[in-house]
């Protein structure tokens, strides 16, 4: 299948299959006319790829979870050591939402809205955050 089809039905832009494919996460066949051919397995590792993405792993994680996914003789204890962490960077980044959310919110709050010059929000973002 060309690419068009490989992106449809991976659910993926060709733009992304293509980049997977210059890092080398896929690597499509290639016809004598030298488009890129894509077979049932290589739509298989970009579906994979699309769905590992959508739980926000990265590039190199996803890297390594295909060597997993490809390795017949992997240890599923591998796998899981890897979300392990990624669940953590996840619980981090949490977090730092939280914090910014709290910020946000406490600027707001000290905000009046009304037709005044005077802004604290204006006013912590030039001070970098410093009162």
């Amino acid at each position: 299948m060309n690419i068009g089809i490989a992106a449809r039905k991976s659910g993926l832009p060709a733009k992304t299959i293509r980049y997977y494919e210059d890092i080398g996460l896929v690597r499509a066949d290639r016809k004598p006319n030298g488009y890129r051919d894509y077979s049932e397995d290589h739509l298989n590792v970009l579906q994979f790829l699309a769905r590992a993405r959508s739980l926000g792993f990265s590039i190199d994680e996803c890297r390594r979870l295909l060597s997993l996914y490809e390795d017949s003789d992997r240890a599923s204890a591998d796998v899981k050591v890897l979300a392990m962490s990624h669940i953590q960077d996840v619980e981090k980044k949490i977090e730092e939402l939280q914090n910014m959310r709290t910020s946000l919110v406490t600027l707001v709050d000290a905000c009046q809205g009304d037709n005044r010059p005077d802004c604290p929000i204006l006013a912590d973002l030039a001070s970098g955050g410093r009162r």
